[in-house]
């Protein structure tokens, strides 16, 4: 046998392999455009004289999430992931953190959107950058951290107008400015926050961290430990430290005012489930310079705004990862064929797919309406979010993982694989249920409301009665919830039944948000799942009278590429 002479058939591929039957990648699509809710959403809260501008900024940074380049950022930055350099070549501690460049172009494509100083700046501006994060975090989500705590650190900073005007300015800057220089220097900052340390976790009033006061006034050394520090490379950090009059905020940089390296030594990155594109750090202070922001003993107090934000913004992250990973799996099923026809038509994939959807639709509704409530800032509004971000918080960041999951399988085997880009999705979902307190946590957050502040439980049940009469299975819920919250039954074992109760709170926030604003297919088959309990203990599982109204739900939620989109 000649093995030097070409194959019978020609070329150098086996004819086993010819391709057919696999769904095209989703790329070159407007992220923004292909979101019905996500559109209809915008639409329905921005002002007027605002829609079209808005409208057109979301659909440029859209069709940027959804191109190729940007997908191809978002897989570079996980599988190169940040690299610690503690030291020099000659032995000097430089405490650096080093990314790929695709981590570099996210950041620089977020911070140009105006995605970490938008909210401050300018009219509807937490709508439009609420929905911006939306759109954004589906090209990658780890490099949202460093963005969402820039955004956060705002509303802490204006407790001290100096501070504030130092820094504010270049954290709303667009400009991206990566590396460690003096602040004046820069057009353009990151911020981070410390908070958790070992012995603590969620209750930082353990923490341990000394704060010792210098003989310029608001200024202290700082010595003590952080367990979790994400984005150590940012130019400044929001920490707590516990200070002669009790546990305090401070604004520490990294570099300090004459040029020189703050003490910010990082001891590790942590290895973590998702999230690989993100540096999360261990570092200590010893003896390093820091500048108190609000009154000593009043830490908590200051820095909770910057952790309502980053509370909201882990529900935007959940909501559009779980966006993401409905599109993905919609794309497959219009492209795959199985049992003499494509998936998508299938009766039984349909159930699944809009099962999918109106979990997706669901959590963006409830994400826009939020970010709708601090721009329009009234007491009521204020209100209504003290209880609605905690709530929300709570759900939608523990529905990511089984979205995500189920997602993954709709996709069969291809969606187990790494090229699928479905694994990265799963890993990072739950991390925002993590993130700025556990499930217990927010649902301890809400009993305290429910315990101590009135004026928000009832802006929050106005929210609800918004919708009442639209649907029975609404109303027999908001019945249920009313009797839950009574005098009599707060006081029997609350703590025992928070979850439950903090559940039925935010499903009865997105049935009434989908009965007014979404297509009545989509409240409908909502309620009479989610609050009727017509619903399996798996997705999958809606009525079966909801047969006619399958196909066109999944039609609405699936995103379309290239001319199909036009």
């Amino acid at each position: 046998m000649d093995l030097s002479a070409p194959p019978p058939y020609g070329g150098g591929m086996a004819i086993t392999h010819s391709v057919s039957n696999q769904a095209p990648p989703l790329v070159g699509y407007d992220v923004f455009a292909a979101d019905a809710a996500l559109r209809e959403g915008v639409d329905r809260y921005a002002a007027p004289q605002r829609r079209a501008e808005i409208a057109g900024e979301l659909g440029e940074l859209g069709r940027t999430a959804g191109s190729a380049r940007a997908q191809l950022w978002g897989e570079q930055a996980n599988t190169n992931e940040p690299v610690l350099r503690t030291h020099d070549r000659y032995g000097n501690r430089v405490d650096e953190v080093e990314f790929h460049p695709a981590w570099h172009s996210l950041l620089e494509t977020a911070v140009a959107a105006g995605l970490t100083g938008d909210a401050w700046t300018r009219p509807d501006g937490h709508l439009r950058r609420a929905a911006g994060f939306l759109v954004w975090s589906q090209a990658e989500a780890g490099h949202g951290c460093p963005v969402s705590m820039t955004h956060a650190a705002v509303p802490a900073l204006r407790a001290d107008p100096e501070l504030a005007a130092q820094w504010v300015p270049r954290l709303t800057s667009r400009q991206y400015q990566p590396g460690l220089l003096p602040p004046r220097e820069k057009a353009g900052c990151l911020a981070g926050m410390g908070m958790t340390e070992k012995q603590g976790g969620s209750d930082v009033r353990a923490n341990t961290t000394r704060a010792v006061p210098l003989a310029a006034s608001g200024e202290y050394l700082l010595t003590g430990h952080k367990w979790f520090c994400s984005a150590p490379m940012s130019d400044v950090f929001l920490v707590l430290a516990q200070a002669p009059g009790g546990l305090s905020c401070f604004v520490l940089p990294r570099v300090l005012p004459d040029g020189s390296r703050n003490t910010f030594s990082i001891q590790r990155l942590k290895d973590k489930l998702g999230n690989r594109s993100n540096a999360s750090s261990e570092v200590e202070f010893d003896g390093t310079w820091a500048q108190r922001l609000g009154e000593e003993g009043r830490g908590v107090a200051t820095i909770i705004e910057m952790v309502a934000a980053t509370r909201m913004d882990c529900v935007l992250g959940s909501t559009a990862l779980m966006r993401q990973a409905v599109a993905q799996a919609s794309h497959h099923a219009a492209y795959r064929s199985a049992f003499g026809g494509l998936l998508i038509d299938k009766p039984l994939m349909q159930n699944v797919l809009a099962d999918l959807a109106l979990e997706s639709e669901a959590a963006t509704a409830a994400s826009l309406r939020l970010a709708a409530s601090f721009d329009l800032d009234t007491p009521q509004e204020r209100e209504f979010r003290r209880m609605a971000v905690a709530v929300s918080k709570y759900w939608i960041t523990k529905r990511c993982p089984v979205v995500a999951a189920e997602a993954l399988e709709c996709l069969g085997g291809n969606g187990y694989v790494e090229e699928s880009g479905l694994p990265r999705l799963f890993r990072e979902s739950p991390l925002n249920s993590v993130w700025e307190g556990s499930g217990n946590v927010n649902a301890l957050d809400v009993l305290r409301v429910l315990g101590r502040e009135p004026q928000a439980v009832e802006a929050f049940l106005a929210e609800l009665r918004l919708a009442e009469g639209a649907d029975g299975h609404f109303d027999a819920a908001l019945k249920e919830l009313l009797a839950e919250l009574s005098e009599q039954r707060r006081a029997d074992g609350m703590e025992l039944r928070a979850r439950r109760v903090v559940e039925r709170m935010a499903l009865l926030l997105q049935g009434s948000l989908l009965l007014r604003h979404a297509p009545a297919p989509v409240a409908d088959l909502f309620c009479a799942s989610r609050l009727g309990g017509d619903w399996g203990s798996t997705f999958g599982t809606l009525p079966g009278r909801a047969a006619p109204a399958l196909a066109g739900i999944v039609d609405r939620a699936r995103p379309r590429t290239g001319a199909a989109q036009a």
